[in-house]
This record gives C-alpha cells, structure tokens and sequence, in this order.
C-alpha cells in the first residue's frame, strides 16, 4: 500500500519558510507516498505550488470548545488513513491532533506517546532549522537536500522593474512594534542606496511605502502587488535587501537575495534568524535608536562578498 503521510505546519509565513528544508528531506525520504500538508489558509496557495506535497489542507483551527468542528477535523484526518505523521508545528495545539488523528499512525514529534519522539530537552535553545533537522534525524530521515525553489517564480513583468533594484521590508507584525525599523530610517535608508530601492509589504504596509517613497522619489512601490510565488520572483532579480525579522523577509533570503535581516530584543536571530545563500543580521537593544549610519555599514559589508548577478 502505498504510504500516506501528514504533515503538520501551521504557524506564520517565515516558520512556514524554514520549513522548507524539511519539507524536500520529506519528500526525498518518502518519494513514492501521497503526502498531505496541513497549514493554515494564508500559505496554502504557496504549497500548492511546491513539488513537496500531493495535497494541501487549510486548518480552519477550531477552539477546543467547538466539538462539532473539531469532530470535523478529526473526521478528515481519519478518512485519509495517514501512516505517519511529521508534527513540524510541535505546539501544545498540534500535539493534540495525535488524538485526532488516531493512534494508527507513526508520529514525529513531542506529543505523547509518539513513536518518534524528538527526544532532546535542548530542542527550545536550537535555531528553527536545526531543531526540525534533529527531529526528522531521530524519525529515520538522513539525507538533507538543499531545497530546489525554483518554483518560487511568477510573471513580474507588470511590476515595471529596472535591472538593477534592492528591496525594503519596513513592516513587521502591528502587535509587535519592536520588531520595526523606524520608517523614517527606511526612508533615509532608500534616499542613500546606490539604485532603487523597491518597498515589500502588504496592503497594510501601503502608508509605510509612501513615506519611503517621499524620501526618495526613484523608490518603486511594491505594497499589495506580490503574493508569495512572485515575491519570490522579485527577489531573484533583486541585488540586494533590507528588512525586519518578518515573513517576507524571510522568503527573500531563501530565494537567494542578499539579505540584511534587522532585529530588536522581541526575537533571537540565534533561534530563528533568516537562511540563505548570503545573510547577514544586525541586531539592536532597540531598533528605534538603531542609526542610519549603523544599516549602511552592515549592508556594504554584505554587499562585499558579492551581489546578485546583475545586481
């Protein structure tokens, strides 16, 4: 019979992001099972077109108080028969889907009573790559390839590029402000690069783009007009970035742009820093007096050993 496999990842587009790695040692491990990705709905559509899974499911995440959806949920997951599960979440939430799932099924991960346990009470000290590594380590998987993101493609002809361009990501989540660069420090940022700077961001971010657009007149606004596949497109053209420890972000450095990532005190780039082909962090014990001139410095030094080609 051929295996059928779930795995569980459900948090926010940069975990989401790091899971990439693991994603394609799954599907390297597994080559010829159905395997079924359980996310949340804002990242289904970007798994969909990876080459990692036969199926995506949308978590609707039902409270524990609502029997009927969870009843639902629990339904789904026994119809499919799964063999084995990968928890790459590892909450207290998906951790419970073990006894949602049924008890048939294999389980890498920390719930109880899972037959593949990640066994190492230092998992919460390991950056996010390395800790889903060891885990899938101690599930059988050896073999680690880097992951193939040539699907992170998209037609950006009608974004209006010129051929050589940076990236900004002044936004960050709103419930964490301290996770932000100023914007006024973006805006000067963009006034001072060598070519243009192109501002990422969502619909929400649209009011950060024109502050950094009054600044600097040649800067091109990019809020709301690139979903994640044609993000990843914009950044294999981009020379280089500059952002927050934000999702997009994350994206840009694996797609191989060179990326400074930019941290306050809210979060441990040793934990959960982007990864790329070329990454540099900057952290600050405040990112509101961290200075112009610091970010200058911290990007020349990664703009030294080399940009994009074309860039």
């Amino acid at each position: 019979m051929r295996p059928r496999i779930l795995v569980i990842k459900l948090a926010a587009l940069g975990d989401v992001v790091q899971a990439f790695g693991p994603f394609a040692a799954i599907r390297a491990h597994h080559p010829g099972a159905h395997i079924t990705l359980l996310t949340t709905p804002p990242y289904a559509e970007l798994a969909r077109l990876s080459p990692w899974f036969d199926a995506v499911w949308s978590d609707g995440r039902p409270a524990w108080t609502d029997p009927r959806g969870l009843w639902r949920l629990a339904r789904r997951l026994r119809a499919a028969r799964f063999t084995r599960v990968y928890d790459l979440q590892t909450s207290s939430r998906s951790s419970r889907y073990r006894w949602l799932v049924g008890r048939g099924a294999e389980w890498s991960g920390i719930a109880r009573g899972a037959s593949h346990p990640h066994a190492n009470p230092q998992r919460d000290l390991m950056h996010t790559i390395e800790r889903q590594r060891e885990q899938l380590e101690m599930a059988g998987i050896r073999d680690f390839p880097p992951p193939d993101l040539a699907w992170l493609e998209g037609d950006i002809a009608d974004l209006g590029l010129p051929p050589r361009f940076a990236l900004l990501v002044p936004g960050a989540s709103p419930l964490r402000p301290g996770k932000r660069w100023p914007v006024a420090r973006y805006a000067a940022l963009a006034a001072g690069l060598d070519c243009p700077a192109a501002v990422i961001g969502g619909p929400a971010e649209r009011g950060l783009a024109a502050a950094i657009l009054a600044a600097a007149p040649g800067a091109i606004d990019l809020t709301g007009r690139t979903g994640f596949a044609r993000l990843g497109a914009v950044a294999r053209r981009a020379a280089f970035a500059v952002g927050n420890d934000t999702g997009p972000t994350h994206l840009i450095a694996a797609a191989g742009c060179p990326t400074l990532a930019l941290f306050g005190p809210e979060s441990d780039p040793a934990l959960c820093a982007p990864r790329g082909p070329a990454v540099a962090v900057l952290r600050h014990e405040a990112l509101a007096r961290l200075p112009v001139e610091a970010v200058q410095a911290a990007l020349q030094r990664l703009r030294a050993g080399g940009e994009r080609p074309g860039g």
